[in-house]
């Protein structure tokens, strides 16, 4: 009996660290400290200026978080630094479309790199604003999670 209850405590806990989800998070504010370690009094390695810039969570210590960008870029920011997932950045160009259709209006050409403010997301289709535009996109070949 002891046998069963520890092999299914095993599988569930191995199981449930495979099926762990990425945790994305976006920059709070326009000027954010990237440290070579988790400490204030590490070294600043570089210096995000981009507000709601996405981000993946790889590790974490304390108040600080270990983070990577699209561009695998990596280091250590204060949780301060950070808010939830509100963005997404397109990996490809992307259409702007005016409803969740390939058969809507197209609006405007979203070009991949783009900061993107997620409003809602329905099956493969996230509505997100940008400075000029609101609009529809595919969400496939996207940085940052969907909810």
């Amino acid at each position: 009996m002891i046998k069963k209850v520890l092999i299914i405590f095993f599988y569930f806990y191995f199981f449930s660290i495979a099926i762990a989800e990425d945790i994305f998070l976006s920059l709070k504010k326009n000027k954010v400290n990237v440290r070579y370690g988790p400490s204030l009094e590490s070294p600043i390695k570089y210096i995000y200026k981009k507000i709601d810039l996405p981000i993946k969570q790889i590790d974490k210590k304390e108040n600080f978080r270990r983070i990577i960008d699209h561009k695998k870029n990596s280091g250590w920011i204060h949780v301060s630094q950070l808010k939830k997932i509100n963005s997404i950045i397109p990996l490809e160009d992307k259409i702007l479309f005016k409803k969740p259709s390939n058969f809507s209006k197209p609006l405007a050409k979203i070009k991949k790199g783009r900061v993107l403010i997620i409003q809602k997301c329905e099956k493969n289709w996230c509505k997100i604003k940008t400075k000029r535009f609101s609009g529809w996109i595919k969400n496939k070949n996207i940085w940052g999670k969907i909810n």
